[in-house]
């Protein structure tokens, strides 16, 4: 049920990110009229969209490479949240200065950093262990400890 919901949300992001960013700039700035996204902000919204569908879509558990980076992440944004949201407003909006961001941003902000290094910490951790051949042998195969 999660990956049809991240899968959903992905689909969501990649075909209107206006429809995310609009809501969350109400939500997050106490003058969200104010704020001019640059050129760039919304397609990147797209790609990260299509990431986020295509390793969802994926079969297999990649997700090896992307527990450290989401770890990471939640580091920074855990320790140095005033920072890491000067960086994002900087990064997506020509007139970050002019954002009024609301009191209870920062607070979140660290708050998602402590559970983006739960999940990166955590996310292998509940995976089914390698087949090892018992597997098999439980349905009638042949294992290396038969022959």
């Amino acid at each position: 049920m999660r990956r049809y919901l991240v899968l959903g949300f992905g689909l969501l992001m990649a075909l209107a990110p206006e429809r995310i960013v609009g809501p969350a700039e109400r939500l997050a700035f106490e003058n969200p009229d104010a704020g001019r996204l640059r050129p760039w902000t919304l397609p990147i919204g797209r790609l990260e969209g299509l990431l986020v569908v295509w390793l969802t879509g994926r079969r297999s558990d990649g997700t090896a490479v992307l527990e450290p980076l989401v770890a990471g992440l939640g580091v920074v944004l855990a320790l140095a949240p005033r920072t890491a949201l000067r960086l994002g407003l900087r990064t997506a909006y020509e007139n970050p200065t002019e954002l009024e961001v609301k009191p209870w941003v920062v607070p979140a902000t660290r708050l998602i950093g402590a559970l983006y290094l739960a999940v990166g910490l955590l996310a292998g951790r509940g995976t089914a262990p390698e087949d090892d051949g018992r597997e098999r042998a439980a349905i009638g195969g042949s294992s290396s400890a038969d022959q």
